[in-house]
């Protein structure tokens, strides 16, 4: 029972925190997203970790198109030792650049996610909150050049995240 109370307020809390965000244009997401080339593997680099995610290491954002048009997003990682699985639910919610989206993590919040940035290759991608609380930074591969991980990460801040909420997730596993 404690645990549903619990999940009941972390609910009720998010539909507040999110409910606060702006869509001003700070969030001005990349012009165009090619969802076969985005689709799969994207291992977590830096992230504002949500409370799920704190503490977490080896994270991968799997994402796909079902026949629907849905975004299918499995998100595997480690914590405490033991390897887990969370499955989310996603629209594209802006058709002409594929680059703004609502995901659910838990029925019923549909939360704002926007492709902040995406290289021209798809090697790396930083998508964020409409709220600048949650914030991911990920690659293709298990790591990224440090000076470019710099780099993005200043960006970020220069986008209004705060650079002492953005924690490394360590890649260990893969």
């Amino acid at each position: 029972m404690k645990n549903l109370n619990l999940i009941f307020l972390m609910l009720i809390s998010s539909i507040f925190v999110y409910g606060k965000g702006s869509e001003e244009p700070f969030h001005k997401s990349v012009p165009y997203v090619d969802m076969d080339k985005f689709s799969g593997d994207w291992y977590v680099i830096a992230l504002i970790p949500t409370i799920f995610e704190k503490d977490a290491s080896n994270g991968i954002e799997n994402y796909s198109i079902d026949d629907k048009g849905f975004i299918r997003v499995k998100y595997t990682y480690n914590k405490g030792g033991k390897d887990k699985v969370m499955y989310q639910k996603g629209w594209i919610y802006n058709t002409q650049t594929n680059a703004e989206w609502r995901v659910r993590p838990l029925w019923p919040l549909k939360l704002p996610y926007f492709i902040l940035e995406l290289d021209d290759n798809y090697s790396y991608t930083v998508i964020g909150t409409n709220n600048y609380d949650y914030l991911w930074i990920m690659a293709r591969t298990p790591q990224i050049d440090h000076e470019l991980l710099d780099d993005i990460i200043n960006r970020a801040v220069d986008r209004g995240y705060d650079r002492d909420k953005i924690v490394l997730m360590n890649q260990d596993g893969v």
